[in-house]
């Protein structure tokens, strides 16, 4: 079912390792093109074009798309009581987690009445999707809401897709999720649609556009927030997940097939890749592997996303190789299931989990580490959803005039430099009769 990747015996740059790497490519270049057509109609044509990409997509018609606050309450009310207080723990983890990502503000002193002062300061207004279509997530809502209370925003509005099941309603976990929040703005809104109207606002909803879009989804709410760059703030790309497995002939094939399935389950364009020095180890996986997709309840959904070009068993000399991998690939989960596993190596992750008592799933829901999560590579450079998401380092200086006067020459000096006289000369000015 997964397909094999032999680099052993092959001396690769880092530019040739990310050529190795396991992509759906094509699948991404096409959700980029239907997501930009998706965003320009909502632009476009606000409530009728949410409409009729709700009858498109979730064969949804007439329902509400601003949710009641009795759908809300409603929701609470009849929630599994097991379902709310994992809930309750979630919130609480993940609110202790966040509440460390807020740096203090702190001044720098330069020198007498020379002082600069470091802010962070939080957004307005954020849109937070959580995803609703092949699976249900009112954990996203714990993972997108809790970090922005925790940043100080004050206007939160959240956004799920509509289900046909549930007569156009949100999924009623998700608007438990959101009541047990405090969330009260809630729209029934969907995929590239709802990043969109997140961004372009829908003023006969009463939708107002966000400053900052958050949230996962599948390659569709990816391309979205591409799309919207720049006309909003967005978290990094967390698309169709991924999970990189790196194991040595400690690692248990058990767990680690069941580790793979169980992110290969989120969607056909999952990612499930493991990496190893050990062919006996990969060849036990692959058996372990088979007859447990047979019998999990979404065995076609999981085939094909372990049988997709994403998903492999890559064989490497040795730990120093699987490493190197690794940081090319960059993984929304890495797992390592090494005798003597060094995190601080795999430099290139969304969130690493280390030991076979610390699975992906851990991370997914009570951990306290957050599961929006940069995929596609960007973990190289982005980091997964926090507090830190949500606000903006501000720089505010206050100089008297003395100090001025200790660095006048030198801004003028600059300023002549760069061809720029009157830089120099409004400086001068406060210093005339």
């Amino acid at each position: 079912m997964l397909r094999t990747i032999d680099l052993r015996g092959r001396a690769l740059s880092p530019a040739e390792l990310l050529a190795t790497v396991p992509r759906a490519t094509a699948e991404r270049e096409r959700a980029l093109a239907t997501a930009a057509q998706l965003v320009a109609d909502v632009a476009a044509d606000g409530e009728a074009a949410l409409r009729a990409q709700a009858e498109r997509f979730d064969g949804v018609t007439g329902h509400d798309i601003r949710v009641p606050a009795a759908h809300l309450d409603e929701a609470l009310a009849a929630i599994d009581p097991a379902v709310r207080t994992a809930l309750e723990t979630a919130i609480d983890r993940v609110r202790l987690a966040s509440a460390v990502q807020v740096p203090a503000s702190a001044v720098t002193e330069l020198g007498p009445g020379a002082r600069v002062r470091q802010r962070w300061q939080p957004v307005r207004r954020v849109g937070l999707y959580v995803p609703g279509g092949k699976a249900v997530y009112p954990s996203s809502v714990v993972m997108n809401v809790v970090p922005a209370q925790v940043a100080g925003v004050g206007q939160v509005a959240l956004a799920s897709p509509p289900q046909r099941e549930h007569g156009g309603r949100v999924h009623p976990a998700i608007l438990a999720a959101a009541r047990l929040l405090g969330v009260e703005e809630v729209y029934a809104m969907g995929g590239a649609s709802a990043i969109g109207a997140f961004a372009h606002g829908v003023a006969v909803l009463g939708l107002e556009p966000v400053d900052v879009v958050t949230g996962p989804g599948n390659n569709f709410v990816a391309s979205a927030k591409r799309v919207v760059a720049g006309l909003v703030g967005t978290d990094a790309e967390a698309g169709a997940t991924e999970i990189l497995v790196v194991a040595d002939d400690s690692g248990d094939p058990r767990l680690i097939a069941v580790d793979l399935i169980s992110q290969a389950e989120h969607d056909e364009q999952a990612s499930a890749v493991l990496v190893t020095d050990s062919e006996t180890l990969a060849a036990a996986v692959a058996v372990e592997i088979a007859p447990r997709v047979a019998r999990t309840r979404h065995a076609d959904r999981v085939a094909a996303a372990l049988s997709g070009p994403q998903s492999a068993i890559v064989l490497v000399d040795d730990l120093a190789a699987a490493t190197a991998f690794s940081n090319a690939y960059a993984p929304e989960h890495l797992e390592l299931h090494l005798a003597d596993p060094h995190p601080d190596e795999f430099v290139h992750a969304g969130a690493v989990f280390v030991g076979p008592d610390s699975p992906v799933s851990l991370g997914d829901y009570l951990a306290g580490s957050n599961h929006v999560l940069p995929t596609g590579g960007q973990a190289r450079y982005s980091a997964g959803l926090s507090a830190a998401t949500f606000l903006r380092p501000q720089q505010i200086i206050e100089y008297d005039h003395q100090a001025l006067a200790e660095v006048r020459d030198a801004i003028v000096a600059l300023a002549e430099a760069e061809q720029l006289p009157a830089h120099g000369e409004a400086v001068v000015a406060r210093f005339e009769a």
